[in-house]
């Protein structure tokens, strides 16, 4: 959804529209991103502050940090040290006195956390009688962090003097922390080696409070009186505070304005920033949702970099810019450096809007080596509006390392409903239930499967949440029961505005159980969203999380179903007359924290309620929600799904859309996907063709259209786009085990469902900065999708050594480690190869949904590896719905492939024997394998049958071999195998 100066003008919007032209001086019509109305650097006054903050450091080689730590302050016990930092804030040395924080984790991660003793003990004074909290933001921690915070009593001080204290910790004490006292920074080691230097540029830079008296208003005076004299006017006026460093500019310091909006800034210029260095490091990734290469780009200018710093502001960026550092949607502050044979990362847990800055240097031993054997250091300067500082360090060594500790911290990927990775049809918007009914007779009629359609703002009754429009959506329970019939689901959205107005219920009770966002003043905040005049639920309360719930329930949102579930959109918040399209920033949430502090949190709260709301919508159900969200932060990974937002129907669109898809992956939230066929506009055949094969890969897979755009289903484009189109949703379909498998590891271990070749060949530095090409899961499947018009080969980067094989037609690929290949690839073919060594799971059977997949049996596809003779590969299976898999009612086979001993295998990847069988998993024993292809097959599966051994019992099944010609390689295939998918069994040559 996008902002309100893109409501179209087409039929039953006219009416709404009067309301619009009511605002034509806060919006107008656009095309485009507004680049204008979103802030830059230098119009957000801390971020201009501290970059020049940094301008002034840089630049004079005599500067000395003002960070000091008080070296008797220091105590080390049981894994933590804490100390204080004196700030020198004058020439006179006065100070500021900071507590600091090293706390080092039993998983081997550290956490550095400062803060402001002034502020932490309320001994400030508030501007202009605020009501808001006196404090430095301090509970991020309570809404991001699950777990992975127990102190690694095994640390202990290695080495201390009244200059510095060495800490060495983590597994085997191969980690060391260098905490120097004056100035003040830290260096992580590893082996011995630095990584990673906070402070080493002496950028560290904690806005202190400092006390601003604003004039008293003038006594009136009596007529005859004399004014007051000079002198007593000056005592009025705002106190002199000395600068942080020569040439400060104190102008933002208080009241700041943009787009019509002013800030009043009641705590003053509180702003935190550091600069954190990773040595040796070229390559950075991380900090979504962004536009751009996967690999960060520089930001202080340059060719080929940005003169921006990354923004992690969340905000409703309607038809974002391709490859910029501008705000978007979501912000997750956890960023990794990658070099050969090592990676390290670190993770900013501040909520508040978030600048970095990007700078690379070339180091060299010998002056005179002319780069040989220099190496390239990365550093980031992370500047925050407010809260604490406060950052976890990861010391690697594998990218593998990085999500999984982070992962301890924030939580892994929520187990998803099964139908929630099939196809998602949408758009703005069906407009009646009629309508729906419609599509969904069509697909079936063009043999199409799909398993969820959407409804867009416009099935409400006048944009009230939870009511449906009397007249177009009459019905929606009939509208229900016909895609239950077929085993298909229905999304509905449900934003955090709530329409103000007489009567709506909803309304009503969020005012008077005061429940919504309210203003500086403390009275509840008016903004302008689609119902017009809306409050704004906070979701940081915790009684009215709980009373949202309540509105989700059967009984109360009538017209909703079992198969019906939620789409939260606009939660950054989008406000149309706000500052940046959003809250102002000295808006109050529950306990008088300002929306400054936690804004970036906001769409995690609000993706919360509607979660916990969803699983039991009455007594006694418990089931897995499905709630997309537009916004996000740290731990959003916990709630469900996301999508990149507003794209346009453009072939780099399309392109851009991968390296954010993989962005979102390696940051630990697999669960993403960008609007295929692009919201804005009208894509041609070719483009809407090319972005179902491009989707068909992504995690989440949803087609989207603007309201304005032309009806895109699939059955409208016509031949032989509609038959290509529909292949690449069988090829989803058929993967779909595959899928569900690889989200089952997200789910333990948060691993990237979708995974760039820096991740999975750490060690080859060509595919350092690739981010076209992709493997799914554990699978060896690796797709490059064609995202350039009328092209018909791709150039494949091939990462190792092992062999390839076409996907469709079993051909071998010729290549070799580190080259490129070119592959065909036709309107018809999506690039798609499997690479030696490899067993995955399909379903080939095709269906209308994946819940009538549910209990058809399986193909097991084994790609023998380089060697003649090894395979391996898993599969796991559970209702798709429930909770139950907590309780051990799942399926989870290894299956191996043995050359020597001629033998497919399958086994219990867990030791699960004692596991009580629950009515799912007995129904699951009519489930069986139906065959085994073997792509690379050796000779020696020239055989007619082979052995199936299951459960005590011996049988032959058909063995069907396929010698190698042309290119293609041998294969052969065991039909009708039998062997149920949840025993043990073994497939042997006769």
């Amino acid at each position: 959804m996008l902002g309100l100066g893109q409501l179209s003008m087409s039929g039953g919007w006219t009416a709404y529209l009067c309301l619009a032209s009511a605002l034509t001086g806060l919006f107008g019509p656009a095309v485009a991103v507004k680049e204008h109305d979103f802030k830059k650097c230098d119009q957000a006054g801390f971020c201009k502050r501290n970059r020049a903050f940094a301008d002034h450091v840089l630049a004079n080689t005599a500067w000395e940090s003002p960070y000091n730590i008080l070296a008797d302050s220091t105590s080390f016990k049981d894994g933590q040290l804490q100390a204080t930092i004196l700030k020198t804030i004058n020439n006179a040395g006065e100070t500021v006195r900071l507590p600091i924080t090293v706390s080092f984790l039993e998983s081997g991660t550290a956490r550095v956390t400062v803060d402001e003793e002034k502020r932490q003990k309320g001994e400030i004074e508030l501007r202009r009688d605020s009501k808001a909290r006196k404090e430095r933001y301090n509970e991020a921690e309570q809404w991001v962090i699950i777990g992975g915070l127990t102190l690694d009593k095994e640390a202990k001080v290695g080495y201390e003097d009244k200059t510095q204290i060495t800490v060495q910790y983590g597994p085997e004490s191969k980690f060391e922390a260098t905490i120097k006292f004056a100035p003040f920074s830290i260096d992580f080691k590893r082996d011995g080696d630095t990584h990673i230097k906070l402070n080493d540029k002496g950028l560290l830079n904690m806005e202190h409070w400092r006390p601003n008296l604003e004039p008293s208003p003038a006594p009136e005076q009596k007529e005859g009186e004399e004014s007051s004299s000079e002198t007593e006017s000056a005592e009025t006026t705002a106190v002199q505070v000395p600068e942080a460093y020569p040439g400060e500019d104190q102008n933002t310091w208080w009241d700041e304005s943009f787009g019509g909006n002013t800030d009043s800034k009641p705590r003053g210029p509180e702003s935190v920033a550091l600069d954190i260095s990773f040595v040796g490091y070229d390559h950075i990734y991380g900090i979504p949702s962004h536009t751009g290469p996967l690999s960060l780009r520089q930001t202080r200018g340059g060719e080929g970099n940005f003169q921006e710093p990354y923004r992690m502001y969340n905000a409703d960026v309607f038809e974002y810019i391709l490859d910029s550092p501008m705000t978007l949607y979501g912000s997750i502050p956890f960023l990794q450096a990658h070099r050969k044979d090592s990676s390290v990362g670190i993770f900013w847990l501040n909520p508040a809007e978030t600048w970095v800055d990007i700078t690379k240097e070339k180091e060299s031993k010998n002056p005179l080596a002319l780069g040989i054997g220099s190496k390239t250091s990365t550093s980031t300067h992370w500047i925050s509006e407010t809260g604490l500082l406060d950052v976890f360090v990861f010391l690697g060594p594998t990218p593998q390392d990085l999500i999984r500790k982070y992962s301890e911290l924030t939580g892994t990927t929520a187990m998803p409903q099964e139908f929630s990775l099939g196809y998602h049809q949408c758009r703005w918007n069906y407009v009646s239930d009629e309508d729906v009914k419609d599509v969904d007779r069509k697909m079936d009629k063009y043999h199409i499967p799909y398993d969820v359609i959407w409804l867009d703002i416009e099935y409400t009754d006048d944009k009230k949440y939870f009511t449906w429009d009397g007249h177009s959506f009459a019905d929606p329970i009939g509208m229900g029961k016909q895609l239950e019939s077929h085993g298909r689901q229905l999304v509905a959205i449900i934003d955090p505005h709530i329409k103000n107005v007489d009567g709506y219920k909803v309304s009503e009770e969020l005012k008077s159980q005061k429940f919504a966002v309210n203003n500086k003043d403390g009275e509840i905040f008016e903004g302008w969203c689609w119902p017009g005049s809306s409050h704004w639920v906070d979701a940081f309360n915790a009684a009215a999380r709980k009373w949202w719930a309540t509105l989700f329930k059967y009984a109360r949102f009538e017209g909703s179903m079992r198969n019906t579930w939620i789409w939260n959109d606009m939660n950054e918040p989008s406000v149309f007359n706000g500052p940046e399209t959003t809250m102002p920033k000295d808006n109050l949430h529950y306990g008088n924290w300002e929306h400054r502090d936690l804004h970036n949190l906001n769409g995690l709260t609000f993706h919360n309620a509607t979660f916990e709301a969803l699983k039991s919508r009455e007594t006694g159900e418990l089931r897995r929600p499905f709630v997309l969200t537009r916004s996000f932060f740290a731990g959003s990974q916990r709630l469900g799904a996301m999508w990149t937002g507003d794209n346009q129907a453009a072939w780099d669109h399309l392109e851009g859309s991968i390296p954010m898809v993989l962005s979102q992956n390696i940051a630990g939230f697999p669960f993403s996907g960008a609007d295929v066929g692009g919201f804005f506009g009208n894509p041609e055949k070719e483009l809407l063709t090319r972005w179902y094969q491009a989707g068909a890969f992504y995690p989440f897979f949803r087609a989207h259209a603007h309201i304005d755009s032309r009806r895109r289903e699939p059955y409208l484009a016509g031949e032989p786009y509609t038959s290509i189109i529909t292949a690449a949703l069988r090829l989803r379909y058929s993967l779909l085990p595959s899928w569900y498998t690889a989200f089952r590891q997200a789910y333990l271990t948060n691993e990237p469902v979708v995974k760039p070749m820096f991740y999975t060949h750490p060690n080859e530095e060509a595919g350092f900065a690739i981010d076209d090409q992709f493997f799914v899961g554990n699978t060896g499947l690796l797709a490059k999708p064609v995202t350039q018009k009328d092209k018909e080969t791709v150039d494949i980067w091939i990462p190792d050594n092992e062999v390839y094989y076409d996907y469709f037609t079993y051909d071998i690929i010729p290549s070799s480690k580190g080259k490129t290949v070119t592959h065909d690839a036709p309107l018809n073919k999506i690039p798609l190869l499997m690479q030696g060594g490899h067993i995955f799971a399909r379903r080939d059977r095709p269906r209308r949904s994946s819940t009538l997949m549910k209990w058809d049996d399986y193909t097991l596809v084994v790609t023998v590896g380089k060697d003649g003779k090894t395979a391996e590969g898993d599969l796991y299976v559970d209702d798709g719905d429930s909770y139950e898999f907590e309780k051990g009612q799942y399926i989870y086979r290894k299956f191996i492939l043995d050359g020597d001993a001629r033998t497919i295998t399958s086994v219990d990847g867990e030791d699960r024997k004692k596991v009580k069988e629950g009515d799912w998993m007995k129904k699951m024993h009519q489930v069986t394998v139906d065959k085994i292809i073997i792509v690379g097959a050796p000779a020696s599966w020239d055989k007619q049958e082979v052995s199936v051994e299951s459960e005590g019992k011996t049988w032959t099944a058909t063995l069907e071999y396929n010698p190698a010609g042309k290119g293609r390689a041998a294969f052969a295939v065991v039909k009708k195998v039998g062997a149920k998918i949840g025993a043990d069994w073994k497939v042997s040559l006769a």
